[in-house]
């Protein structure tokens, strides 16, 4: 059965709902990148949003929407990076327990901030299989609620909220840019944009390495990757067949980027902006940077989505 489609009057009530459980991230601006890019620059800092991430928007809409039985048996998901952190601190938030499978090769101080949040960590093998096959296992003793970090309704729609504010802020945008990993944030930013701004063009940015998304709309179906092997280690997943349908509608493009020019934009936004920005945040200034012809003399807002790296590990 196709899921049910997202009417894009929800984007209202989802902001509404939970506009106040996370921030109204600021906007700002760089006269150099204004220059370097020959366009100009509005940056959604997402990298300010409660841990560390946009994730936090759709991870509290989530649980919000549940019912109080639901809330009652608590929620579940399977995550090593930003939304584990998000749905933790979320149903803390709301007096949920959660429980969150973590692969054993997550990052030590990604666990330490879960477990800080209240949450229970469960320990899965590395393999996405394995945390898979863990979290029904959680599900079935418990009876907690899924949620998906990037493939549910209500995580979509939360992180459409992101652009909704962008676009309340920002109502003469030419372009709208955000990355595209498993498909929730570049799904949201369509329905918000489709609402408020439809004349706005959407882009999506991708690395080479991790194209899946790029190749998906070349095909019409979900396409997967073979390897993960990119440092913007928040897009290695691949779409769903809850938000692919909406990116098939409303994407434009998906603009792909080397290794090398992610890194070097990540540099600039450090260097010049004076923000901590994750790999993965840095890939739609990548591209931007890459193809300059396409956004000469427009304004382009692009959404930095998270701010969550090792400082003692920089690639740079």
């Amino acid at each position: 059965m196709e899921p049910k489609k997202i009417a894009v009057e929800e984007v209202d009530t989802a902001y509404d709902l939970m506009h106040k459980m996370v921030h109204r991230t600021p906007i700002l601006r760089s006269r150099l990148l204004d220059e370097l890019t020959g366009c100009t620059l509005f940056v959604k800092t997402e990298n300010f949003q409660r841990t560390g991430s946009f994730k936090m928007r759709g991870a509290s809409h989530a649980v919000a929407v549940l019912s109080p039985e639901q809330k009652e048996k608590g929620v579940l998901t399977h995550s090593s990076g930003n939304f584990a952190q998000a749905l933790a601190l979320a149903a803390k938030d709301q007096g949920v327990k959660a429980y969150i499978v973590m692969p054993e090769n997550a990052p030590k101080v990604k666990v330490a901030a879960v477990r800080d949040y209240g949450a229970e960590i469960i320990t899965s093998g590395s393999r996405p299989l394995d945390r898979e096959e863990m979290a029904e296992e959680v599900r079935q003793r418990t009876g907690a609620t899924f949620i998906h970090p990037s493939n549910d309704r209500a995580v979509i729609l939360g992180q459409a909220t992101c652009a909704y504010e962008f676009h309340q802020d920002r109502p003469d945008l030419h372009v709208i840019m955000a990355p595209v990993g498993g498909g929730g944030l570049i799904a949201g930013t369509i329905l918000a944009t489709q609402l408020l701004n439809p004349s706005c063009s959407i882009i999506g940015a991708e690395p080479f390495n991790v194209d899946d998304a790029y190749r998906s709309l070349q095909s019409r179906k979900i396409e997967t990757n073979a390897s993960a092997q990119t440092i913007a280690d928040g897009l290695r997943t691949n779409l769903g067949d809850i938000n692919f349908p909406i990116i098939l509608g409303g994407l434009e493009r998906i603009i792909r980027v080397e290794e090398a020019e992610i890194i070097e934009a990540m540099q600039w936004i450090w260097e010049r902006m004076k923000l901590v920005a994750e790999p993965s945040a840095a890939v739609p200034l990548a591209a931007v940077l890459k193809e300059k012809e396409r956004f000469a003399g427009k304004k382009v807002g692009l959404i930095l989505s998270g701010g969550n790296v090792d400082v003692s590990d920089l690639p740079f």
